[in-house]
């Protein structure tokens, strides 16, 4: 049997136990898929003794996890964030590949909802998922700035955002888990007034189904999209790279 899993600080509502159960069964490959926990990434160890032929990464050790492995591919490395780690055997050992399949799950997922006036977006957020969100958006050529608590450069606090930030930034892309279940009261401190029809609000949270960031944004007439479907392109991407 082959043995899949996914890293993480608190796994308890995760999407892709069932999702790779599921595709295992209908693909029928022999292998089981587990939720590990790590309360800090120094426990990491206890983790990669098991025989795994695949793990996958999530909040917040996408960055972390990189001194970890004997090799990080060219697209994961210049994002500078890894979500999926490929274990093969060299030589009588065991060597650990990361990559990154959020690009290529954003970007597909992203594409077809913009218009030509999604020029400009604020990103909420600056962890290993947001890296994969401005990897994109610097392809597409849709500048950007970060939000976060405290300001920086390229970076606004969200205290500094008034309503004519919010009017010219028509796509606010959350890659926080503010709102994400069971927190489902969270919500990122936005303008929310300002939004209108020509706004594009992406969340990378998928549960629940509309967020409040998400909800705040409909109710405005904009354009809305949850992260469901970038999680699926992503584990897909996954797939192909352990299996494939």
């Amino acid at each position: 049997m082959k043995h899949y899993g996914l890293i993480g600080k608190s796994l308890k509502h995760s999407f892709s136990k069932d999702y790779f159960t599921d595709k295992f069964k209908k693909e029928g490959l022999n292998a089981n898929y587990s939720l590990c926990e790590l309360d800090s990434i120094s426990n990491l160890d206890t983790i990669f003794a098991n025989n795994w032929q695949g793990l996958n990464v999530t909040i917040p050790y996408k960055e972390q996890i990189i001194p970890y492995l004997n090799e990080v591919d060219e697209l994961a490395t210049n994002i500078g964030a890894v979500n999926t780690i490929k274990f093969s055997q060299k030589k009588g050992k065991i060597e650990l590949k990361g990559y990154n399949t959020d690009v290529i799950g954003f970007e597909q997922t992203l594409r077809p909802l913009l218009k030509s006036h999604h020029t400009q977006a604020l990103v909420l957020g600056t962890g290993g998922a947001s890296k994969a969100v401005t990897y994109v958006l610097n392809k597409l050529n849709i500048s950007y700035s970060f939000v976060s608590r405290k300001a920086g450069i390229n970076k606004l606090a969200y205290d500094e955002l008034n309503d004519e930030i919010i009017t010219t930034h028509t796509l606010i892309i959350n890659t926080t888990p503010l709102g994400m279940f069971p927190d489902i009261e969270g919500y990122p401190d936005i303008p929310y007034n300002a939004i209108g029809k020509r706004h594009l609000l992406y969340d990378l949270v998928y549960n629940p189904n509309k967020t409040l960031f998400l909800l705040k944004g409909e109710q405005r007439g904009a354009i809305i999209k949850n992260g469901l479907d970038m999680l699926v392109t992503q584990a897909e991407e996954s797939y192909k790279i352990w299996n494939y």
